[in-house]
């Protein structure tokens, strides 16, 4: 009977492993071609991994956490029918590595710094890392390693990067006044350590372990905290032609285009134009350098069964009409609630909207999604009684009111681009035509 290798797949030229954190089958267990065999994890993203060809598995290679190299084997499957051993068709390969889209290159963009100089393995985030913090090769290559294989982890590097100043600080026995350097010195301040408050437990609590994806949005937020100061502005939008609009059309709308039309392609439409207005929002900060993106990536937040969250992304914008728009967010959204997103559908972002307003909240001062330098919360929408200009007078009125609130990185986005930005969004939102066709 011939077999089938069920080898890591490809991920993109920054990943070269993944940790395989669930499997689906056990030995024995007969399945069909696309059945799910296995969830595998990156530094990014969750994705599941399914068979090519139909057959009964006959080997399961590597055990659940068990750290893989792209394009090592990972299962063996028998094929069904008789015959002599056969090699992987390249088609099913491929269909393998389709399965999951290339991850960004920025995820383990490591400037100039050349890592092949080393004859040890260091992942893209490890070597992010390294060259944020300015970790020469050779340094890099002292650390010791916590991981499989001595492989050195975020954690090391971390540690590493904590108590690298008080290792140079040692104190010389005579000191020699020649020999120190000023400039060296500035360049290298000591780092203040920062102490988690002790935590007590009774015998009636509970003790839950982090899952892998809760660590990597708790790591995530703290590190954003930690890179830039976060400032924050809030407008009050008018939203009663949209919301009029809307409960007008959206029946029609699902009938001509078979999609279901909610607020937030409406948002994103809004938020998309004026990134186009304020392309300084539309960037991110490299050290002393700002990069200014050329295509306007929205990522929508979006809250996850499980209690987690994942920001799917929604390529190039600008350019989409609101159709298209909310097929797009439509489609993500469910993608995200069924694990089934691919690296490339979070990847690229450069821009995010967080709808506190899903919740019933009014307002929210979210964190910024690394590396942007901004995101937007949307509030709920709420009926208030109004000012209304007329021709005759003001009076009293009800209206659809909601609050935006962007949260902004002040190292380049002073209070007059973030206010302005922000205010745009709302002129554009105001400015929905209620007569719009479907």
């Amino acid at each position: 009977m011939s077999t089938f290798e069920i080898l890591m797949p490809k991920m993109g030229e920054s990943v070269e492993e993944a940790t395989i954190t669930k499997w689906f089958v056990s030995v024995g267990d007969k399945i069909e071609e696309d059945d799910v065999l296995l969830e595998i994890a990156t530094d990014k993203v969750d994705s599941e991994i399914p068979s090519p060809v139909s057959g009964t598995i006959k080997e399961i290679l590597h055990e659940t956490d068990a750290l893989v190299a792209v394009g090592k084997p990972v299962a063996i499957i028998a094929l069904e029918g008789e015959g002599g051993e056969e090699e992987p068709a390249p088609a099913a390969i491929e269909k393998i590595e389709e399965t999951i889209d290339k991850a960004v290159e920025t995820s383990g963009a490591v400037g100039t710094q050349d890592f092949s100089q080393s004859d040890k393995f260091y992942s893209p985030l490890v070597k992010s890392i390294a060259k944020e913090e300015g970790i020469s090769i050779e340094e890099l290559d002292s650390i010791k390693g916590s991981g499989q294989g001595n492989r050195v982890t975020k954690t090391d590097i971390l540690n590493y990067i904590e108590n690298r100043g008080q290792a140079k600080e040692a104190p010389a026995a005579t000191p020699a006044p020649e020999k120190v350097s000023a400039p060296a010195a500035a360049a290298a301040p000591e780092q203040t350590k920062i102490e988690r408050p002790p935590v007590s437990v009774s015998g009636e609590d509970e003790i839950v372990q982090m899952d892998r994806m809760r660590k990597i949005i708790a790591d995530h937020m703290v590190m954003s905290k930690q890179v830039s100061p976060h400032v924050t502005s809030v407008v009050e939008v008018d939203m009663t032609n949209i919301v009029l609009w809307r409960n007008k059309n959206k029946n029609a709308f699902q009938e001509k285009y078979g999609e279901k039309i909610t607020f937030t392609p409406i948002f994103t439409e809004a938020v998309a134009r004026a990134l186009k207005d304020f392309p300084g929002v539309n960037a991110s900060v490299d050290g002393d350098k700002i990069i200014y993106r050329k295509n306007v990536n929205v990522g929508i937040a979006v809250a996850l069964p499980t209690g987690n969250l994942i920001v799917p992304v929604i390529k190039q914008a600008d350019q989409k009409n609101l159709v298209g728009l909310a097929a797009d967010v439509n489609r993500v959204a469910n993608l995200a609630r069924e694990n089934k997103l691919s690296p490339d559908d979070i990847q690229g972002g450069t821009f995010t909207i967080s709808n506190f307003g899903s919740f019933k909240n009014i307002i929210g001062t979210p964190i910024i999604n690394q590396p942007q330098v901004a995101i937007l919360a949307v509030g709920s929408i709420e009926k208030k009684p109004s000012v209304i200009e007329t021709p005759t007078g003001d009076v009293i009125g009800i209206r659809h009111k909601m609050f935006l609130s962007l949260s902004y990185d002040h190292r380049i986005v002073d209070g007059a681009l973030g206010g302005g930005f922000l205010r745009k969004i709302s002129d554009y939102l105001e400015a929905f035509d209620i007569n719009r066709e479907v």
